[in-house]
């Protein structure tokens, strides 16, 4: 693999909020690949690719440059882009279903440097990461989040909260107000996007930006990065010093096409939580270009169209851009959509909340991420696939199908949130803490083992009261073995008297921050599966 030997320092001349919004409104491609995770074999489950056509199971720089086209409407983005499609499961026949994806995918080039400097460095040639966890299916922190101002103290400090707090699953409803970015971690069950999402959920994801400086990228593409202080904001950590590019993914899919229709969505990984989703980067820019554009694409507008140095496509172009190295195995999957008996790869649905079981890079999470939490000794399970060897011939046959599954299960407990959709949450916002109403079950699920609900704690009656009669600001569920407990964070106001003088203040908003404040609240406007 190529070194990172070219580190190019860019300066933001007074522009610490410019960004530009790269847009690949079509896939390049539906295909079990992954050459992170799986280089030169076939991925265990499906994902959406986008950008150069030169993608394959063991795509490096070199060969997504090497590309006759890109799926982006800038011609000079070769990068590959990817993530995990979504799937329905029709509960009456059993049967799965791709979701629509809506407009393809946004990835927003966020361009913040650490406070007090001016620079940020540029993605070297052949720069790789993945942001997420396959196999997370909880949340163990307060819902919703606390206030950020209070991300200084442990467990907030920590990547292992930041990289489950860089997911989002923002519920879309146009005639209402947005909801913030990031501000929801899971994904909300069928019944809660049928009556409130009326245009779809806004997957979101951050990547971490702050970098080590490693020129080889480790075994898991992970641990070379790591978030700032806030996840999209502040400060990097030790060791992480060098602020690159903020890349931000966001993937609308059209869940309201399946209102009618009992059953539940599930990502392709066999994830119905939305804990487990992830998304991979490689980058496929000439170095020069990124980083005269890192320095010039500066404008709030956030509009490639506002950058002279890209050359943008023709929707024709770029609508018809497709991989051409699918692997003949694997090549037909892509044109089954519909009425399928199972996920493409045959994988079960695991719900959790145990950590999953699936395939990572270098087969290991991050080295500070560990199973969050381990709730209890999990039943055997079906064989997973062997890691692949260091590069191994892709296979002659699809992988068998893993034994039938078992009978249905329920859902882990999902956190609802107490607001309909964009109904008191946008990104510009003053915070409001609380929200949270109750856990439910969810409909049954197909998983690979059928696994008993953990056995809620007993509920202390006087410590239920003396919440009941304070101010919420959050409710947590701690997993302790099969044992679950609710804690009540409350909020005790204390009034305290003094002499206010009023005054008179009239504040003027200035142009480029309504430009900021519609920094991720935008919609896409192109439709396919």
């Amino acid at each position: 693999m190529r070194s990172l030997n070219a580190v190019a320092l860019v300066a933001l001349v007074g522009n610490t909020m410019a960004f530009w919004r790269m847009g690949c409104r079509a896939r390049s491609g539906l295909v079990r690949l992954d050459p992170l995770v799986t280089p030169g074999g076939i991925s265990e489950h499906m994902h959406a690719i986008h950008g150069s056509s030169g993608f394959s199971a063991t795509a490096n720089y070199d060969e997504l440059m090497a590309g006759d086209c890109t799926s982006c409407e800038v011609a000079e983005d070769k990068s590959a882009y990817w993530h995990p499609a979504l799937y329905f499961k029709d509960s009456t026949t059993g049967k799965f279903s791709l979701v629509p994806q809506v407009g393809g995918m946004l990835a927003y080039y966020l361009l913040y440097p650490n406070a007090g400097n001016t620079t940020i460095t540029s993605f070297p040639a052949g720069f790789q990461m993945i942001a997420g966890d396959t196999n997370q299916r909880n949340f163990t922190y307060p819902v919703p989040d606390i206030e950020k101002s209070l991300w200084n103290s442990n467990p907030y400090n920590t990547q292992a909260f930041l990289r489950q707090a860089a997911l989002g699953f923002n519920c879309l409803n146009y005639g209402k107000a947005p909801e913030g970015a990031l501000y929801r971690h899971f994904l909300p069950d069928k019944a809660y996007l049928d009556s409130n999402c009326v245009d779809g959920v806004r997957f979101e994801l951050m990547f971490p930006s702050c970098w080590n400086g490693n020129k080889e990228i480790p075994p898991n593409k992970m641990d070379h990065m790591a978030y700032p202080s806030q996840v999209m904001t502040g400060e990097c950590p030790e060791g992480f010093t060098e602020r690159v590019p903020s890349l931000f993914y966001e993937i609308i899919w059209n869940t309201f096409a399946f209102k009618d229709k009992q059953g539940q969505f599930v990502l392709a990984n066999g994830d119905p939580t939305g804990y487990g989703f992830h998304a991979d980067f490689i980058m496929g820019w000439d170095e020069e270009l990124l980083r005269k554009a890192v320095n010039t694409c500066t404008n709030l507008s956030g509009l490639t169209s506002d950058c002279p140095l890209f050359t943008l496509q023709d929707p024709a172009v770029y609508n018809n851009c497709n991989l051409t190295k699918i692997p003949a195995v694997v090549a037909e999957e892509e044109k089954i959509i519909t009425d399928m008996d199972n996920l493409p790869g045959n994988l079960p649905i695991q719900p959790g909340p145990a950590y999953a079981i699936g395939e990572t890079a270098g087969a290991q999470p991050a080295k500070d991420q560990k199973p969050n939490p381990a709730p209890a000794p999990q039943p055997p399970a079906p064989a997973s696939p062997a890691p692949p060897a260091e590069n191994p011939a892709p296979p002659a046959e699809a992988p068998p199908a893993p034994p039938a599954p078992a009978d249905p299960v329920k859902e882990p407990f999902v956190p609802v949130l107490s607001y309909s959709a964009g109904s008191s949450v946008s990104p510009m916002a003053t915070y409001v803490p609380g929200g949270i109403v109750g856990v439910h079950e969810g409909e049954p699920a197909v998983a690979a083992v059928a696994e008993a609900a953990p056995t809620p704690a007993p509920v202390n009656e006087k410590e239920k009261e003396d919440a009941d009669n304070k101010d919420v600001v959050s409710t947590e569920y701690r997993t302790d073995g099969r044992e679950v407990t609710e804690v009540y964070w409350v909020e005790e106001i204390v009034v305290e008297e003094m002499a206010l003088t009023q005054t008179s203040t009239t504040t003027i908003m200035e142009p480029p921050l309504r430009k900021r404040s519609h920094l991720l609240q935008h919609r896409h406007h192109y439709a396919g599966m």
